[in-house]
């Protein structure tokens, strides 16, 4: 019974991880339409409050989905201690097609017990004034000789949408991640960079390769340094994830290639938005100034510092938010007013990636560094193309592996052991045979079983063998021997 009960909880190991790979979402989108925005499938559907104090508690680690429409507040509350510091993320994901303007955005601040705002910040549209997801990070951070929002005790998340009066007045969606990050063993420099190399590097090695985009944070294709190919369409958002270890610069680029449309079709302004958000999801920088004309275009990124701790205390906010090693992620969106001009037909898209400089020491966090490093499986993940869902994915086929290879251990072993049992019993007994009655044996008719009567004359049940007395299995019967 404990083998059998061992034995089980292997199968359910099984069925639990199969039923895990087939929970994992896909990606799937209609052809010549763009991709909806895939949230985390661990996001818990939150609804935060008009007031501070009704609002609910997001955890640490946790990513949450809303909704929120123009002119609406909405609070969250956090529980932090003096020493962690807090990251929280919301990405806007107003619906494909719908009318956004310049100054449509979605503000996030983090405030104390005071109403004094500890960080803020914009997710929004700027001159490229189309609907994709948008997002912004504001932080609660332990600064020394600071005196508001460093105390342990309750603080306050505030969502904020502005609109336009033209704008599309129905909900976006709105995905809230907390991200914390733990406080120093000790002081660290606090003094950032000033110089660092700002030249375009060569373009990477080993020529271009395909590769596609996901479609959201959550889902966003693993890229390592290269060249990578993929097709657009309009109004479509791509999304990638680079790990950039500390002491290390990122270099993007994003090429858009010929239309084979009528020459005649018109240019379009702000064909292409090439963005970069850090691990925390926080808005690092952008570039929008492509004008499309059917021919090859490209724009890159302005060069940035190599990650370093200390950025955070720059005033340039691009510096400040390559503060720590992690995934960083670049997302890409084609104008939907190349439809007008060129059709639905997907364009070429090409992305060069240069990740510059030897990988530093961590600074000496006091605790996991959590999504904040970059690890062998992130390489690794990096080199296959593998999306974070993919990784887990992978991770359970081989729990599947493992648990199923157990099983089959299990049973071959039982019945290894159950074999040499059986033949070890079966052996001849050495010495003389002991007086089975006190008649002598007569030759039996064919199928009559040896020490039957015997049997009798001891009292054993009818049909019952004599070999069973020494542990032999009955005939017609299947299993181990009475001795297991």
């Amino acid at each position: 019974m404990k083998r059998q009960r061992g034995r089980g909880r292997v199968t359910l190991a099984c069925v639990a991880a199969m039923c895990a790979v087939a929970a994992l979402p896909g990606r799937a989108w209609a052809a010549g339409e763009p991709n909806p925005y895939d949230f985390d499938s661990a996001a818990k559907p939150v609804q935060g409050s008009a007031v501070n104090s009704d609002g609910p508690s997001l955890t640490a680690g946790s990513t949450y989905k809303d909704k929120i429409k123009p002119g609406e507040k909405r609070y969250y509350r956090l529980d932090l201690d003096a020493k962690t510091n807090a990251y929280i993320s919301a990405v806007a994901v107003p619906k494909p097609a719908t009318k956004v303007g310049f100054a449509d955005k979605l503000s996030v601040s983090v405030e104390d017990r005071e109403g004094i705002k500890c960080g803020d910040n914009d997710a929004q549209f700027s001159s490229a004034t189309y609907a994709r997801p948008v997002a912004a990070y504001a932080d609660r951070t332990i600064v020394k000789d600071r005196n508001s929002c460093q105390e342990a005790g309750a603080y306050y998340v505030l969502l904020e949408r502005t609109a336009e009066a033209t704008s599309t007045p129905e909900a976006w969606d709105v995905e809230i991640r907390f991200a914390s990050e733990p406080g120093l063993k000790a002081a660290g420099p606090t003094a950032p960079r000033e110089n660092w190399p700002s030249a375009s590097p060569a373009a990477p090695d080993g020529g271009p390769e395909k590769r596609p985009g996901g479609t959201s944070f959550f889902d966003a294709t693993s890229l390592r340094q290269g060249e990578w190919q993929d097709g657009i369409t309009p109004g479509q958002t791509l999304f990638y994830r680079v790990p950039v270890n500390w002491g290390q610069q990122i270099f993007a680029s994003a090429d858009l290639g010929t239309s084979t449309a009528s020459e005649d079709a018109a240019g379009v302004g702000n064909a292409l938005v090439l963005s970069l958000h850090n691990p925390a999801r926080g808005y690092v920088a952008d570039e929008s100034s492509m004008y499309y004309d059917g021919k090859q275009k490209s724009v890159a990124l302005d060069p940035l510092p190599p990650v370093a701790y200390e950025n955070r205390y720059a005033s340039s906010s691009a510096t400040s938010a390559m503060r720590f090693a992690g995934w960083y992620y670049l997302s890409v969106t084609l104008n939907p007013k190349i439809a007008e001009e060129y059709g639905n037909k997907a364009l070429p898209l090409t992305l060069r990636v240069n990740v510059e400089g030897e990988a530093k020491s961590a600074p000496s966090y006091a605790g996991p560094a959590g999504d904040f490093e970059v690890t062998q499986d992130d390489q690794e993940a990096a080199d296959s193309g593998k999306s974070a869902p993919e990784v887990a994915q992978s991770g359970t086929m081989k729990l599947v592996a493992a648990a199923g290879i157990g099983a089959g251990t299990v049973l071959v072993l039982g019945l290894g052991v159950w074999m040499l049992l059986a033949r070890r019993r079966a052996a001849p007994v050495q010495g003389p045979a002991p007086a089975v009655g006190p008649f002598p044996v007569q030759d039996q008719a064919p199928g009559h079983v040896h020490g039957q009567a015997s049997g009798h004359a001891q009292g054993q049940p009818q049909g019952q063998a004599h070999g069973q007395a020494h542990g032999q299995t009955p005939p017609g019967q299947y299993g181990p021997p009475p001795a297991w």
